[in-house]
């Protein structure tokens, strides 16, 4: 995959970035924890709360990253910001304006792996990137597409209700370009991105049958 930048601009766009918003960075991931305690112990709001933070993360990456910063290298990232803004949208819509998303962990294949791409998202991510090289604030802070990615696939992976599986073709969309770019700009990190994507995909497809089961039982 030829891109219209090299790795050198690629890093120097997160140097940037990270320098103009600090400390973003921090609330961003505060907010992050924020949305797992939400999760892990639920109140009658915890569904509004959490897709209105998801809401925000994805507003962010699109207004605040792709088009505000990424477009100085990139003219697609214009594209991208808006497609990662309808994310935003959709995840504020169906979450907050109609209620209906609702987020639980539950010790199971879905819960566990979920937690795993939290934790990859979290803490892994950026301890790898650094051994690899990547240092702050030329380095992807959480609030920036990858990481935000895959934090979102792992809270789906914990949806308590049937995921409308529109909510995953931008994001899955978006695990497939970022891998590629990764590929191509030697940010090894990003792999999990991909598999994040994939696998996510795959369980909450799989999860979406278990509830249409439920629903067609209690009907």
């Amino acid at each position: 995959m030829k891109l219209p930048f090299s790795t050198e601009q690629f890093l120097e766009v997160f140097r940037n970035y990270n320098l103009a918003v600090w400390p973003a960075q921090i609330v961003l991931w505060l907010l992050a924890v924020m949305v797992i305690i939400l999760a892990v112990k639920p109140q009658a709001f915890s569904g509004k709360y959490i897709s209105g933070l998801l809401a925000f993360f994805w507003l962010w990456m699109g207004i605040v990253y792709h088009l505000m910063h990424f477009t100085e290298i990139n003219k697609g990232a214009y594209l991208l910001g808006g497609l990662f803004i309808v994310q935003g949208i959709l995840f504020w819509m169906v979450g907050v304006w109609q209620n209906k998303l609702a987020f639980r962990f539950q010790p199971n294949v879905y819960g566990l792996t979920g937690a795993v791409l939290l934790l990859y998202a979290l803490l892994i991510y950026p301890v790898l990137g650094y051994a690899l090289g990547h240092i702050y604030p030329a380095s992807p802070t959480f609030g920036l597409p990858c990481p935000t990615t895959i934090f979102t696939f792992g809270i789906l992976l914990w949806a308590d209700k049937k995921l409308p599986f529109f909510l995953l073709i931008i994001p899955l969309l978006w695990s497939v370009i970022g891998f590629m770019a990764a590929v191509s700009l030697g940010i090894k990190e990003d792999i999990g991105l991909l598999i994040a994507g994939l696998l996510a995909s795959f369980l909450i497809f799989r999860h979406n049958k278990t509830f249409a089961k439920t629903e067609n039982i209690a009907s």
